[in-house]
């Protein structure tokens, strides 16, 4: 590997590749690097889903914007399939309804719209109408099947803009100009690194002092339930994972109310998103334990908490075709982005939300380095 490049980009997940693309909108020559042959991370174990509506004013939510754009762009660009748009909050209890009441009037809420439990249920097929007094729809979601739109972005980067990728090579040093790799050395004036929750091959110290550990998550695939979804579904539960929601005083009664009927629910971090895909199957999810190093096991406790709140939605819950378990680096700050040298930056998103800040951050960080 003797090529020299503008930029190499560690890592090839959804926030390698949203670097690497604003790189080459530019002109700039590209590499990405990834130890293993295909993205097989946190970018193709959660729901696919672009999530405005609910992230924190000021940077997440501007970064959230931009990434819905381009995620528009690549729809047109690259033929990639928006399954679904927008999202709806079902709202089960009055202390959650106040609070998407008080979302609505807010700097974010103009767009979105309060509903009736009656236009709820008009809105969406298949929600119990025993469980819904309300909701708040947002029109900003997109929805995209993960699997298949990490293997189509990386094709367009590849034919469109002539990137190169190098996979089943780990890199084992970065000192700009050089990239040290297990099948050589390469040349390339700038580096980005997006190692995801490998926090040990690549600045193991620096990501230490940023008190980054891991979230392990898990999910469900339900067959197809007879009905298609019109949005994204979310519940109660999910307005307390949101900082948008969960900053507001409302969310301190909502919560009080969730502890006493829902405690096991809150102690295992469970919240609902309903998903669907192409073939009519619902992505179902999740729920979050913390640490540095944690077990491969999947609980079926845990995830009888998830279908146990899709049935108080739905009514029914369909099939389990398939469980998995998700790993992501989580950290106070929703995005870690320093530079361990005046030529290279340490990027990962930490707070679950690569999918939905994910291009904005890659635009960001290729213009710090390169300039406007």
């Amino acid at each position: 590997m003797t090529d020299s490049f503008d930029l190499a980009v560690v890592g090839s997940g959804i926030l390698g590749l949203a670097h690497a693309l604003a790189a080459a909108r530019r002109g700039l020559r590209v590499v990405v690097i990834d130890r293993d042959q295909k993205a097989n991370g946190a970018s193709i174990r959660n729901f696919g889903l672009v999530v405005v509506t609910g992230q924190e004013p000021g940077p997440s939510r501007r970064l959230a914007e931009r990434s819905r754009e381009i995620w528009l762009e690549m729809a047109n660009e690259a033929g990639i399939e928006i399954l679904h748009r927008g999202k709806l909050i079902a709202a089960q209890r009055p202390e959650a309804l106040a609070l998407l009441e008080t979302f609505k009037c807010g700097e974010h809420g103009g767009e979105c719209k309060l509903l009736t439990a009656r236009e709820a249920l008009a809105q969406q097929q298949g929600l119990d109408e025993k469980a819904i007094i309300g909701g708040l729809y947002s029109p900003f979601e997109l929805r995209v099947e993960s699997l298949e739109v990490l293997p189509r972005l990386a094709s367009f980067l590849a034919e469109k803009h002539d990137v190169i990728f190098r996979t089943g090579v780990s890199v084992t040093e970065v000192a700009p100009p050089f990239v040290e790799t297990s099948a050589g050395r390469l040349h390339a004036e700038k580096v980005v690194v997006c190692p995801g929750d490998d926090f040990s091959s690549l600045y193991p110290e620096l990501i230490a002092r940023h008190g980054v550990q891991r979230c392990k998550l898990q999910m469900l695939r339900l067959a197809d339930p007879g009905f298609r979804l019109q949005s994204a579904v979310m519940s109660d539960l999910s307005l307390l994972r949101y900082g948008g929601f969960a900053a507001l005083p409302e969310a301190r009664a909502l919560r009080a109310k969730l502890s006493e009927e829902r405690g096991a629910a809150l102690a295992n971090g469970v919240h609902l998103i309903v998903a669907q895909s192409a073939d009519g199957s619902l992505v179902v999810g999740d729920s979050h334990h913390y640490g540095l190093t944690l077990d491969p096991f999947g609980s079926e406790a845990v995830d009888q908490l998830i279908l146990d709140e899709f049935k108080t939605l739905f009514g029914k819950v369909p099939n389990v075709l398939a469980r998995w378990t998700g790993y992501y680096a989580s950290a106070k700050n929703a995005v870690l982005r320093d530079a361990p040298h005046g030529d290279v930056r340490l990027v990962i998103v930490t707070s679950g939300t690569g999918a939905s800040t994910g291009f904005g951050l890659g635009e960001e960080t290729i213009s710090e380095l390169f300039g406007q």
